[in-house]
């Protein structure tokens, strides 16, 4: 019982991590996603294979690979560490949330792009015979419905994205998992 008294203030810090880590990378990721989500419906070939190498690196490499690259291997580049990208690179809080947000933001950014593509082209038909712009479509017609589409798949990355900050132990951040 002692010891369980004596360990719940370091349980109660590394929930708060465990769960910062979480909601921030997610924050984070979800803007990443729909961004490269956007360029890759693009018709403009540059934004498609930009967009189509990010996602396919980041998914088709191990979260823990992430990580270490840029805890550890960015920082073996001098001019990273005479600039002011050193600032936040040499923490390993900003490290992981960068590791992490790149990683959702990748699985995001397909989620997202199926549920753009699965729009049917009557509704955005109407859109434009309503008259609506190509940004007033998207925000008002595109965009709330992938959203909807999206949301079973967004939630099995969001558990994925948690039981992934266990990952952040591997560069001196105690969380909960």
């Amino acid at each position: 019982m002692d010891l369980m008294i004596e360990s719940f203030p370091r349980l109660l810090n590394a929930t708060k991590l465990t769960i910062e880590l979480t909601l921030l990378s997610l924050f984070f990721g979800i803007f990443v996603g729909v961004f490269f989500a956007i360029l890759r419906t693009s018709k403009n070939k540059i934004f498609y294979f930009i967009s189509y190498y990010y996602s396919y690196i980041f998914r088709g490499t191990p979260l823990l690979v992430q990580i270490f690259i840029i805890y550890f291997g960015l920082g073996q580049v001098e001019w990273i560490r005479e600039s002011f990208l050193w600032i936040v690179l040499k923490e390993p809080y900003s490290c992981a949330i960068l590791a992490f947000t790149l990683n959702t933001g990748a699985y995001s950014s397909e989620i997202f792009r199926s549920a753009f593509e699965t729009i049917n082209k009557g509704v955005l038909e109407a859109a434009e015979g309503l008259g609506l712009n190509k940004i007033n479509t998207f925000f008002k017609i595109k965009l709330p419905i992938a959203i909807k589409q999206s949301l079973p798949a967004y939630g099995n990355e969001m558990i994925l994205m948690l039981k992934g900050t266990s990952l952040a132990s591997t560069v001196t951040l105690l969380d909960l998992t």
